[in-house]
């Protein structure tokens, strides 16, 4: 029987920062995987280049049940606190828009930071070994695993949520969590691709591939960030931020033109170049191929100097104020991380402790607590991984 002080499920970003905190304290730490290579999800993020946290963390930005949850682990462990250990690590990185900070080279460097890191707190690490029942017994807990059972008085739950599958995303947090009777909110895809009927994929299928600044938004939350229209719908970062406030049967809206006045626009141009058609004026504001499907849509075809004022404004608001109305999402296979999780109500946020079951943590993805596209997910496993390794 292997025996440890503490076993951590899942060698991603919040059970490896976990485990290392846990290791610096002098516990015996073990890490166990069922994948062949620790931190993929880091290795994938960032187009390879990780964008391992943001300078805007607040909790606004975060969702769950009980939003303010998150508030004592990001505020005891900072984005500021991690940079300092990337910088410490010899890693160089950037600043792009909106706060984000990615990794100059390869994302495998923080992956490296993190096995090193590991490695100089005695920390150890079982991959491709399967995991099986948690159970508590007198002394702490026995994992079931392919290699035997283990025992720890901790046990440090780090296992993510269903996010992309074809990487080895499972439900097992879940199922641990449900097997102590935690509450569970229900689980979703988020910062995800839309996907919309076939009415409407007839005309957005054409437009494939173009890409342009908009607005997102859903009821009173919105995005100003990228939009790219695909064979299947919509995406990009607006669109994948918007997703995790959209549900099943809403719409959402969207502004091809943000901070400009449509409207007044169209009519400069009508008075300047009357002999002009729609789809050139729209153009200096949007993609041809955009122009062209508003110009179509919206049953102006004639030069700017035959259409009317509120023609012209009923263009405008097409432009500006577009309702769309999804059908789904492209799902798990695509996103980028799980909205909802393990109860935030069944854990103590200085900690991640589950109430009630001593040495028992959640950490990670695998709660109910998913930030917006940006490193606020990275960070918040940093942070919920920090405050559980200063105690497991």
């Amino acid at each position: 029987m292997h025996k440890v002080d503490v076993i951590v499920l899942g060698a991603g970003a919040a059970g490896m920062f976990a485990a290392i905190e846990a290791g610096r304290r002098g516990r015996s730490v073990l890490v166990v995987d069922h994948a062949r290579a620790p931190g993929e999800k880091i290795r994938i993020s960032g187009g390879g280049r990780c964008n391992f946290t943001n300078t805007g963390i607040a909790v606004e930005r975060f969702l769950s049940r009980n939003p303010r949850f998150a508030l004592s682990p990001l505020r005891r462990y900072t984005a500021q606190d991690f940079i300092a250990r990337v910088d410490s690590a010899g890693i160089g990185w950037h600043e792009k828009t909106l706060g984000q900070l990615f990794c100059d080279g390869s994302a495998r460097q923080i992956i490296d930071m993190l096995l090193r890191d590991m490695a100089a707190a005695g920390v150890d690490l079982w991959l491709d070994c399967s995991l099986g029942a948690v159970r508590r017994i007198a002394d702490g807990f026995e994992v079931e695993t392919a290699r035997g059972p283990l025992r720890a008085s901790s046990v440090i739950v780090a296992t993510g949520g269903k996010s992309i599958p074809k990487m080895g995303a499972t439900g097992y947090g879940y199922r641990i969590a449900e097997s102590f009777g935690l509450p569970i909110v229900e689980t979703r895809p988020a910062l995800v691709p839309l996907t919309f009927a076939e009415q409407e994929l007839d005309w957005m299928r054409p437009l494939s591939g173009v890409s342009l600044a908009g607005r997102v938004s859903h009821g009173r939350t919105g995005f100003d960030e990228a939009v790219l229209f695909t064979h299947r719908g919509l995406s990009g970062p607006a669109i994948l931020q918007i997703s995790s406030y959209w549900r099943e049967g809403e719409a959402i809206r969207l502004n091809l033109a943000p901070g400009q006045d449509v409207a007044g626009f169209l009519a400069n141009e009508k008075k300047a170049a009357g002999r002009t058609a729609l789809r050139t004026a729209l153009g200096k504001l949007m993609p041809e191929k955009l122009a062209r499907l508003i110009e179509a849509q919206t049953g102006a075809s004639a030069p700017l100097a035959e259409l009317p004022r509120a023609r012209l404004d009923a263009v405008a608001a097409r432009v500006q104020d577009w309702e769309l109305r999804p059908v789904g999402s492209e799902g798990y296979r695509t996103a980028e991380v799980t909205l909802g999780g393990v109860d935030t109500d069944a854990l103590d946020a200085r900690t991640m402790a589950v109430r009630g079951v001593p040495g028992l943590f959640f950490v990670g993805e695998v709660v109910d607590v998913t930030g917006w596209l940006g490193g606020y997910n990275f960070q918040w496993a940093w942070s919920s991984g920090w405050v559980a390794g200063q105690v497991a």
